[in-house]
């Protein structure tokens, strides 16, 4: 009998922990980590709402009142934005294999990045993912295949059309490249060797790219006087290549053009309403950065430096290198004005790293003038390149480029540490610029929408399913930053400084920052398309 009797206790108490749990008053759950009284911007660029985030593993589990759950990590983000962290869909990876954490990035909230811009990328391409899944790296990282890669790959830098038989071969390249992840084409249509190509060869080599799902970027072939030409011919390859396509790092050089982003995003306006998928990037400065080759007409650099460097030595060709240098130095990226020039890195003479074109021509003795620059400049090309700072974009077309709303935010930053050369600012503020300047001060855009400039907008240009949104199930790419206080810091005098106002970045639900802390964690993926 008391055996019976203790046999319905039990089944009593059995039923009412299942009635208990069924109404939600079981134990409070636990999370890996938990994050509560934070002002969460999910992304889609609506408003901020209140509420606590459940992350286990590497997904977001539970988003609602969790005041009675418990984590083993405990985040209190009152005061502070949560939102989903910021992918980067231009960025110049190629210093990953040495910086691996990525801390540069990772300290901007940037979780994920697509690398391979501008017609550059790693080759061969899937043993490159290969290496780079071995060694482990500090956020989530995707590819691009670049066009100027494949064609120096066949062609080297001949200036001229392909043959049918190199065409068949970069074909195949790209193809083999969308089959190992990559996520579509770059291309760097001022830069060598794809500045010798024509359109019909870069819609060929897009088709490719297109089959396989991807997308199109492009560095115009010009961003001063012949960008209008330029943004026409993006518009052209989008149609017949049928390929979504991104202005990227759109801009207007050199003050004869400063104006008419008003005409530009006009086209990708009329071209969207045609049925095509226009977007663009920008980075939120009012000056570019690359090498100081961009100053030199392309004809005088086809064949290499060796042919550049015979050029050079006959007068007559010399003359006319030298003209076209001083044309770009008026009207392009020089900004008429020497000073405009700014050295960042140079191997060969690294006390120039910081000062300027001008700066160079009075060490030697020289004039300012635009005909000495050019004669520096050759000088430079000669003692192998420089990157540059280029002084010469307007800040009213920033502002109007950024509040298009095909815009997304993209640095066109490289992985840097403190101490390597004198980088663009970029590299270490991109993300907290527009947070802190454009939004916090300047209000040129709301705080949502450049959330969703920076996370759920460049998710799904690149077909992102799990990642930019705030999302129960999405992956736990995660940033927490007071609005108040978040700000870059680097400046183009002091460039090597690392943004303010981030506490918490976490990554596949690692904690890669922790209040403020950077974590070297390699907390991120390879990606593959």
């Amino acid at each position: 009998m008391r055996n019976l009797l203790y046999s319905h206790k039990m089944s009593a108490q059995f039923f009412f922990l299942l009635l208990l749990s069924v109404l939600g008053c079981a134990s409070p759950e636990r999370f890996d980590i938990l994050i509560t009284n934070g002002q969460i911007l999910d992304g889609s660029g609506g408003e901020p709402f209140h509420g606590d985030i459940g992350i286990n593993g590497d997904n977001i589990v539970v988003i609602g009142d969790l005041s009675k759950a418990t984590g083993k990590t405990e985040i209190d983000a009152g005061g502070q934005v949560v939102s989903p962290g910021f992918i980067d869909i231009h960025t110049h990876l190629d210093p990953i294999l040495e910086l691996s954490d990525c801390e540069s990035h990772v300290r901007q909230g940037v979780t994920t990045a697509l690398g391979g811009p501008d017609g550059s990328s790693p080759w061969p391409f899937g043993n490159y993912l290969d290496s780079l899944e071995q060694i482990g790296v500090g956020m989530n990282v995707a590819y691009l295949i670049g066009h100027n890669t494949v064609r120096r790959n066949v062609m080297g830098l001949d200036n001229r059309a392909p043959t049918g038989e190199e065409m068949s071969a970069m074909k195949d390249q790209i193809a083999q490249a969308m089959q190992e992840g990559a996520y579509g084409i770059s291309t760097g249509l001022k830069y060598l060797p794809g500045t010798f190509s024509r359109v019909d060869e870069v819609i060929e080599l897009s088709k490719v790219a297109s089959a396989g799902g991807g997308i199109y970027t492009s560095h115009l072939r010009e961003e001063g006087l012949g960008l209008l030409e330029s943004v026409r011919e993006a518009i052209a390859i989008s149609k017949e290549a049928d390929i979504p396509v991104v202005l990227t790092h759109h801009k207007v050089v050199g003050k004869p053009m400063w104006g008419k982003s008003k005409i530009t995003l006009s086209m990708v306006d009329s071209a969207r309403t045609s049925g095509l998928d226009i977007k663009i990037d920008q980075y939120p400065y009012n000056a570019s950065y690359t090498g100081i080759g961009i100053l030199i007409p392309s004809w005088a650099r086809a064949g290499g430096n060796e042919a550049f460097r015979q050029r050079v030595s006959d007068p007559a060709l010399r003359d006319s290198v030298k003209a076209g240098i001083v044309f770009n130095l008026i009207n392009d990226r020089g900004g008429a004005d020497l000073n405009r020039v700014q050295f960042a890195k140079v191997s060969w003479m690294p006390e120039l790293e910081g000062k300027t074109l001008g700066h160079w021509c009075q060490l030697k003795g020289l004039e300012t003038t635009m005909e000495n620059g050019a004669d520096l400049v050759i000088e430079a090309q000669l003692n192998g390149g420089a990157s540059c700072v280029f002084h010469a974009m307007d800040e009213a077309d920033v502002e109007r480029i950024m509040k298009h709303p095909q815009t997304m935010v993209a640095s066109d930053g490289r992985l840097v540490q403190p101490g390597m050369g004198h980088p663009h600012p970029r590299w270490y503020g991109t993300f907290p610029r527009v947070l802190g300047h454009y939004v916090r001060e300047k209000k040129t855009i709301s705080l949502p929408e450049a959330i969703y400039k920076m996370t759920h907008f460049p998710a799904t240009t690149m077909g992102l399913q799990d990642r930019g949104l705030i999302r129960e199930q999405m992956k736990a790419d995660i940033v927490i930053f007071d609005p108040e206080t978040i700000a870059d810091k680097a400046t183009f005098e002091d460039p090597h400084q690392y943004p303010e106002g981030i506490s918490w970045v976490i990554i596949n639900g690692q904690l890669s920052v922790a209040n403020g802390v950077f974590q070297a964690l390699k907390a991120g993926r390879v990606l593959r398309k």
